[in-house]
């Protein structure tokens, strides 16, 4: 009988320890579920990079993500004691794509903090899950207005620009220096569209007049129907927004059709980018554009930063290799400020909105209310220098700052 008591006990026993040990295991699990950071104990923290590494932006992604592996080489992959993992993804430039990778990087890699992206269009289409999930996203190229604007979040903070800012900061200088009346050229798409609304904006105030607008399809051949109107224009000059191999081509053909020399050609600065002047020639030179940083920027840090970024990769940074760069430092300095610990997403977010320097750009700080870079704008002109085309900087606007409205 005591023997058939004792087994009984142990039974007992060993069912309380189990469950005991179940519920510690269950309530481990469930804090852990849901969480964007890591444990503040980890010796790593993680980086999600989502990039485009196929498609049309490829070559952007690969830049970007260049421009950060070079800054953390800089501080040895290291924040204080913790170590740095850069996670990227292939966003392909898709919405769903890169909001299945976002996903994937909170839910299943458990980053600390997500940058990024390209497009426009994916980083709309992951604000309401970061913003939820409440996962520092500091946003490193994609340029849309309402990013910082009606989608503003508590949790997104953006270190590039905004259309707003590559198109106004034109206005008031064309109407000064360039002419008085302009017709608008611009890719029929929705950054497109913003960068020519917001410098049509600022010429208008300034008392010029848009003759005509002409909003050709992203991804044209040929411009020929397009630049014969403008051969017919009163127009003083044309502003024109283009990038990658649209602005290769658009820019040759304007030399083509003659108007080179014979109508001013202004935009934004990736009408004249690294990437895009090696395969227009001669064509280039002249255009006159605005944008926040150039290779041929004269100060010390943007010159270290050339050099370093040179002898690393064996070729010029363009300037998404400089928005990686930033975003890298800004990364940095903020954990840093906080001794390298991501428990909590909301001191991580407070830390990046207290981040100031001096950039190969020239000095940037956040806007504490949009969340959104301050930062000086240039106007380059394009000449011809030892065979090739480079840009110069002419003007300087200081600090500009988007509305936010």
């Amino acid at each position: 009988m005591k023997v058939k008591q004792l087994f009984l006990t142990a039974i007992v026993g060993c069912l309380l320890f189990i469950t005991a040990c179940s519920s510690t295991s269950s309530k481990s699990n469930s804090s852990s579920e849901g969480t964007s950071t890591q444990d503040s104990s980890s010796d790593t923290i993680k980086i999600g990079a989502l990039l485009p590494s196929s498609g049309v932006y490829a070559s952007l992604g690969e830049n970007l993500g260049k421009g950060m592996e070079l800054y953390f080489d800089s501080v040895d992959w290291k924040i204080g004691d913790k170590k740095i993992e850069l996670l990227k993804e292939d966003t392909e430039a898709d919405p769903q794509v890169g909001l299945r990778k976002a996903r994937k990087f909170i839910d299943e890699d458990k980053v600390d903090i997500l940058t990024g992206t390209i497009s426009t269009a994916v980083a709309y289409a992951i604000r309401d899950e970061v913003d939820a999930k409440k996962v520092p996203f500091l946003v490193s190229h994609a340029g849309g207005n309402d990013l910082t604007r009606s989608m503003r979040s508590d949790y997104i903070w953006r270190s590039s620009f905004s259309s707003w800012q590559i198109g106004h900061s034109m206005g008031q200088w064309a109407y000064d220096h360039v002419g008085k009346k302009v017709v608008i050229v611009a890719a029929d798409y929705a950054f497109g569209q913003e960068v020519s609304a917001a410098f049509k904006e600022a010429f208008v105030n300034a008392g010029g007049q848009i003759v005509d607008e002409i909003y050709p399809p992203l991804g044209n051949n040929d411009y020929a129907s397009y630049l014969t109107k403008l051969n017919n224009t009163n127009a003083d000059a044309v502003y024109a927004f283009f990038a990658g191999s649209d602005a290769v081509r658009f820019v040759k053909q304007y030399e083509e059709f003659g108007l080179k020399g014979k109508l001013p050609l202004i935009g934004s600065g990736w009408l004249v980018a690294e990437d895009t002047r090696p395969a227009q020639g001669m064509a280039p030179e002249g255009i006159k554009a605005s944008i926040f940083w150039d290779y041929n920027l004269d100060t010390p840090e943007n010159q270290k930063f050339v050099a370093d970024y040179e002898a690393k990769y064996g070729e010029r940074p363009s300037l998404e290799s400089l928005e990686g760069y930033d975003a890298a430092r800004i990364i940095v300095e903020a954990l840093s400020s906080v001794n390298g610990d991501t428990s909590d997403p909301k001191k991580i977010v407070e830390a990046i909105a207290n981040v100031e320097f001096v950039s190969p750009r020239g000095p940037i700080k956040f806007d504490q209310e949009t969340h959104h870079v301050i930062q000086n704008m240039y106007i380059v002109e394009n000449e011809i220098r030892d065979g090739q085309t480079e840009n110069k900087v002419i003007h300087t606007i200081e600090q500009v700052k988007d509305p936010g409205q």
